[in-house]
């Protein structure tokens, strides 16, 4: 037995979250891909059934008060709030991504007020957010300036309205400095939005410490909510009665079913609510933010950077030396809670991994993405998946 092995054993022994495993339907494949999409917790499918059986086959309409339906996407919201460090009544859960980061991002440029008329971004985005941001731009006059996160403080100016960042790069795993570039935005007096996916769930992101304005993210990653789950959208409590929707839905009216036909935003986070919620998908996740309770992110952060630390560690020992390239930065301070590797077949070695038991992802056109759920993902998964990939790269 290596000593990698053995080591892995007894870090799994240690482990204090290693109990949370049993929380989770697994079985006896490494999952290294829930930066993608988290495995099932459990308790969902229960709570699902009871949802489509009982509240929805017998209660029927009665359940949007009897079952709590319509005012689910803030009680959710508020049980998203301690993992991304906000107080309650910031947080609407509803719509997608992409929904939120619009309205997010219109909403930021009109706070700016007269005279700023442009919206820096992320050049190294995820797409969705770049195409979204283009299109707020043209729909608000303004100029659109596509930036590296490191450029981002020495482009901002009088004319600058809104910037669009993600906390953690999506392809590399590199966790951007959330503190700094906020601070530097606010002194630039512009408005700031953060795109969460990739952070939520696997690290601090202290949302209220930091003063950040807008933020949205998925819950279908580290928040295992379960494929295409609802996504969210913070609005800082100072900022809310200045949040104007791009999208002034009925669910956002101050007077929902009063029907009138002039608009009145209701007052706080619920200005984040546009259409009726997905009442399946939206109690879903809400029953698999139940695996939460308890746990600590500072606990959650600390294993995930053991384990990826590890993962380096034996890919390191497992795999020729220059086979693959690490491009996640080294530095904790600069992690996420995912590993890359370069690699010049990554496509042909992925499937080969999955085909083993190993299960990562692919991106284009040399990327091998290995992501790390601490909630599940153990030592010993770390270590077989190295050994594997080593074992298919030889």
């Amino acid at each position: 037995m290596s000593e990698l092995i053995v080591r892995a054993e007894k870090l799994d022994a240690a482990d204090e979250l290693a109990a949370l495993r049993a929380q989770f339907v697994l079985d006896d494949v490494v999952y290294l891909d829930g930066n993608s999409l988290g495995a099932l917790p459990a308790a969902v499918p229960w709570r699902v059934e009871d949802v489509v059986r009982r509240q929805w086959g017998a209660l029927r309409i009665r359940s949007w008060d009897e079952s709590g339906w319509w005012t689910a996407p803030e009680r959710i919201g508020d049980l998203i709030a301690p993992l991304v460090g906000a107080a309650a009544g910031q947080i609407v859960v509803g719509d997608s991504t992409s929904v939120n980061v619009f309205k997010a991002l219109v909403a930021a440029v009109r706070m700016a007020g007269p005279g700023r008329d442009e919206i820096v971004v992320d050049a190294t985005t995820f797409p969705t957010d770049g195409y979204i941001a283009e299109s707020a731009a043209r729909m608000t006059g303004c100029t659109l300036r596509p930036v590296t996160p490191a450029e981002v403080p020495g482009v901002l100016g009088e004319r600058t309205a809104a910037v669009l960042l993600n906390h953690v790069d999506y392809r590399t795993g590199r966790l951007h400095d959330l503190p700094g570039l906020t601070a530097a935005v606010h002194a630039a007096g512009a408005v700031v939005v953060w795109d969460l996916c990739h952070s939520a769930g696997a690290l601090p992101v202290g949302l209220d410490e930091h003063g950040v304005d807008l933020a949205v993210g998925c819950t279908y990653k580290y928040l295992n909510g379960g494929p295409g789950s609802p996504a969210y959208l913070y609005v800082r409590s100072g900022l809310q009665d200045r949040f104007d929707s791009p999208l002034p839905g009925w669910n956002s009216h101050a007077e929902p079913f009063g029907m009138r036909p002039d608009y009145e935003a209701a007052p706080g986070a619920l200005r984040g609510r546009v259409g009726t919620p997905d009442i399946l998908s939206m109690l879903a996740l809400e029953a698999a933010l139940e695996v939460w309770d308890g746990v600590s992110i500072e606990a959650v952060r600390a294993k995930s950077l053991a384990l990826t630390d590890f993962f380096l560690e034996c890919v390191a020992a497992y795999l020729p030396l220059g086979r693959v390239e690490s491009v996640t930065p080294a530095a904790h301070e600069e992690r996420g809670s995912q590993v890359a590797l370069r690699c010049d077949d990554a496509g042909d070695v992925m499937k080969r991994l999955i085909e083993r038991g190993v299960v990562g992802d692919f991106r284009s056109p040399d990327v091998l993405r290995f992501g790390f759920t601490p909630l599940y993902v153990g030592f010993a998964d770390v270590e077989r998946a190295a050994r594997v990939l080593g074992e298919v790269v030889a």
